[in-house]
């Protein structure tokens, strides 16, 4: 298995894309850890589900990212049951979809402090682990709003730059401690967020995407799980877009 004997920590993994990076990685071979900040029952679902598939090293730690100790918790918690931290998964983040002339400072706020200082809080309780072992993956999820201008995505799409931006950055801070740090910009997912759109709507984004699809929570996990690998040890400081072409 790509992950035997590994330790994912995959934030914002009760629910969409980052539960499933969760279920892969677990099916891959790792111990995951699953964040979440309130979806408790949708997290011991998934738990529940990896239990009956016989995988049964799984950790819940509930804590919103934006609490720095909360996260240093985490990674303390993780490292006493698995004895370390291989693989950090900054999945969680927040979407507030409106212009910026109505998003209000708050709002503006709350996105930062999920969406960037959230991942600055994960990856500083998470580090230590993997420098001694001179040896981690850290995998960021972004989103193709940081990519290309969408309308009404003002917070959103800043704080997702902001970490392609970091993630650069920490490709070169940490290559010299065998770390690699690279970034996924979903697209448009199959999730409870596009569950939501009607025919009409449905459609509007199919013809922008020249696939004509919206993607599968899969497509994100398996690129996750690559990556989180040996097969992508000479990878680092990409931002890997996974949009059916959207951003071309």
């Amino acid at each position: 298995m790509l992950l035997q004997g590994k330790t994912a920590i995959i934030t914002g993994s009760s629910r969409g894309i980052g539960r499933q990076i969760a279920i892969s990685m677990a099916e891959a071979g790792a111990n995951v850890v699953i964040n979440y900040r309130s979806g408790t029952e949708a997290a011991e679902e998934v738990k529940s589900l990896l239990e009956a598939k016989g995988l049964t090293n799984v950790l819940l730690f509930q804590g919103s990212v934006d609490d720095k100790e909360a996260m240093e918790a985490m990674a303390k918690a993780t490292v006493e049951r698995f004895g370390g931290i291989d693989i950090l998964v900054n999945n969680a983040g927040i979407l507030l979809p409106k212009f910026l002339m109505m998003t209000k400072p708050d709002e503006w706020d709350q996105s930062l402090n999920v969406n960037l200082t959230g991942v600055y809080n994960c990856i500083k309780a998470s580090l230590r682990p993997m420098i001694e072992r001179k040896c981690g993956r850290i995998v960021n999820v972004s989103s193709v709003a940081s990519l290309s201008g969408i309308p009404g995505q003002a917070a959103y799409a800043t704080t997702k730059a902001g970490l392609n931006g970091l993630t650069r950055v920490l490709s070169k801070e940490l290559a010299g401690f065998g770390i690699t740090v690279n970034a996924l910009a979903p697209g448009f997912i199959e999730t409870d967020m596009t569950a939501i759109f009607n025919e009409k709507k449905t459609k509007e984004y199919y013809d922008m995407i020249p696939l004509k699809k919206f993607g599968k929570p899969e497509d994100i996990a398996n690129m996750a799980v690559f990556l989180a690998s040996d097969q992508g040890q000479y990878i680092t400081g990409q931002i890997i877009a996974i949009d059916g072409g959207l951003s071309v």
